[in-house]
């Protein structure tokens, strides 16, 4: 078991230092980094994805390369532009919005810049993270619209399926659930209520690869596979997933090593004409000598796989 801690390059989902643990097993490695705000039951699905990755390995693909997206978050109007440009010929963008204390007023400005950066025929989506209440969504939503050029669709806009399913119905831009799934005790209580256009998914928080595909097949939407905030292994689950998909009208949410100050592999699951190759990195001794957390970091993570562990009944 390895220990990581790696800085962001930016401060996103409010954590300025992404940490996880890294698992070896017979078909490779796999990544257990749940966020702190998630119980240990929750973590549950975490470890049982990484185990899936180290134990199992991952479907055959059908793709050999994942169109992805570059994600912009909560940044000045100029640094969004600048991430536009950096990110490896993306031309689908997804903007963090609903930060509690910005203006909205920046946030249309963000919209604009990444809009102009991008050109007429790129594609924008933003995320509010479920902060909105519906009032707010429907008012915010048009104006962002507008901004946009056209928004692809607006990720979670409020916290609730009921709150996701009348904002659907009361404008015209397509929703996409993300906590509403991954949160979930049902995740297939969003296609039920009709409240989500898109599913986005996310292969630690649901339990693996499989169990991902499971709901693609029940629910029958269209899906955009999105990261946890991984290094380059974790990504790699994401990356089969989406490569492993019968469909994928959507680029995906995998672009984020780019938002990390550093990796455990060599070469970073990185885009390259808006695309990821479908591979699976190995970790770097070298790279993992410069991230590997320190004591105090390596106990509570330890501890905390410990836990979770032991409420799956695995030793």
């Amino acid at each position: 078991m390895e220990v990581f801690s790696i800085p962001l390059r930016t401060r996103f989902r409010g954590i300025d230092v992404r940490e996880g643990v890294l698992v070896r097993g017979e078909a490779g490695w796999g990544e257990f980094s749940p966020f702190w705000d998630y119980g240990d039951d929750e973590a549950v699905a975490w470890w049982r994805a990484a185990r899936e990755a180290a134990d199992d390995g991952f479907p055959a693909p059908v793709r050999d390369h994942v169109p992805v997206n570059v994600t912009i978050p909560v940044v000045s109007a100029a640094r969004a532009a600048a991430l536009v440009r950096a990110s490896g010929g993306c031309t689908t963008a997804k903007i963090k919005v609903a930060e509690p204390g910005e203006p909205f007023a920046r946030e249309v400005e963000r919209v604009e810049a990444v809009r102009e950066a991008l050109g007429p025929e790129g594609r924008i989506r933003v995320d509010a993270n479920g902060a909105w209440d519906v009032d707010t969504a429907l008012a915010r939503l048009p104006v962002l619209d507008r901004a946009a050029g056209g928004l692809e669709y607006v990720e979670q806009p409020c916290r609730s399926v009921e709150g996701l399913a009348e904002v659907r119905r009361r404008q015209h831009v397509p929703v996409a659930a993300d906590e509403s799934v991954r949160r979930a005790e049902d995740p297939l209580a969003v296609a039920r209520a009709e409240a989500a256009d898109v599913l986005v998914l996310k292969v630690q928080p649901l339990g693996g690869v499989r169990a991902c595909l499971r709901i693609v097949e029940q629910t029958g939407l269209p899906v955009v596979v999105s990261s946890a905030l991984e290094t380059s292994v974790g990504l790699a689950a994401g990356v089969a997933l989406a490569a492993a998909l019968p469909e994928l009208p959507y680029a995906c949410g995998l672009a984020t090593a780019q938002l990390l100050d550093g990796d455990v592999v060599e070469a970073p699951l990185l885009p390259r004409g808006g695309a990821i190759p479908v591979r699976r990195p190995e970790p770097d001794l070298a790279r993992l000598d410069a991230v590997r957390a320190d004591v105090a970091t390596r106990g509570r993570w330890e501890e905390r796989a410990a836990r979770v562990r032991a409420l799956l009944g695995r030793g």
